[in-house]
């Protein structure tokens, strides 16, 4: 006489090696991300001691926990830190703007419009994807020098506009050719032209990959250090980059506690961003489509 309960489905019973395996699985996972996340860990730990002991102990936990670093760190350069924060959102926002307009207008022109050399145009679009940014350095200063855009937001914003980075095209370009051509035709049986299928129609259904590329726009606009270098030397000018590279000292006097601390803050707004859009960002990439 069977003593399960009616109705209830009883569970299926799993082999010993497919839960072993599991647990090695996990195990390995758990292990690998510990290994990931302790540089972050120590910085964390680090930027409540002073330099003294930063070095000198392999303990995970502050000896003396003290929030000094973050009260010397934030003026620890001169000036208040955030400044420095406010010229790099400043940037982020230009970048932003400039990326989202000239990046989805390029795009729309790409895959919608049909024009003389438009496939050679765009090969040479992607080739630029491999070409590294050193080897237009010397090229681009010039120019912006001739311009005396030197030591202003100019060089670092201006290209933004001019729709210089291949991958949000590229990005853009697979999502409206996933986008029904009849939204197109119906659009011109009612009037439209073609600034405005883009305005009205192609634009809101770009939604997500728009997302993506403010995201990534920002994530590596604020991370920026090389071209910032370049082109920027006054002090009230300077981003969080840079800010960041004055707490070191070659000459072995650095302040690495009040540079740990306020590496931290600078995480923030990344992870902020991070959270609040990852969806966002997964679903501009896998999107080649209306959902």
């Amino acid at each position: 006489m069977s003593s399960s309960v009616p109705g209830r489905a009883s569970a299926p019973n799993r082999p010993a090696g497919l839960l072993s395996r599991r647990t090695v699985a996990h195990a390995v996972i758990i292990l690998v991300g510990l290994v990931m996340l302790y540089p972050l860990i120590w910085m964390l730990s680090s930027s409540f001691e002073p330099n003294s002991e930063i070095f000198g102990s392999s303990s995970v936990l502050p000896t003396s926990p003290s929030l000094d670093n973050y009260v010397n760190g934030w003026s620890g350069t001169g000036k208040p830190f955030s400044l420095y924060l406010f010229n790099s959102l400043l940037i982020c926002v230009l970048t932003i703007v400039g990326n989202v307009l000239s990046c989805s207008l390029a795009a729309y022109a790409f895959a919608r419009l049909s024009f003389v050399g438009r496939r050679l145009l765009f090969g040479l679009m992607l080739g630029t994807i491999m070409l590294p940014q050193h080897v237009t350095l010397i090229a681009q200063y010039s120019i912006f020098r001739d311009l005396d855009w030197i030591d202003t937001y100019l060089p670092l914003v201006v290209p933004k506009f001019l729709g210089t980075e291949a991958f949000f095209i590229f990005l853009m370009v697979q999502f409206i050719r996933g986008l029904p051509r009849e939204l197109d035709e119906a659009a011109r049986i009612d009037g439209c032209g073609v600034f405005q299928i883009y305005l009205r129609i192609v634009l809101p259904l770009l939604r997500p990959a728009l997302v993506t590329t403010a995201i990534f726009s920002f994530i590596w606009s604020y991370n920026d250090f090389f071209t910032a270098l370049i082109y920027l030397s006054d002090p009230d000018k300077l981003t969080v980059p840079l800010a960041l590279r004055t707490f070191l000292d070659s000459s072995g006097q650095s302040e690495w506690g009040q540079m740990f601390a306020m590496s931290l803050v600078t995480m923030v707004p990344v992870l902020v961003a991070f959270v609040l859009f990852q969806r966002r960002i997964v679903e501009g990439v896998a999107t080649s489509g209306l959902k």
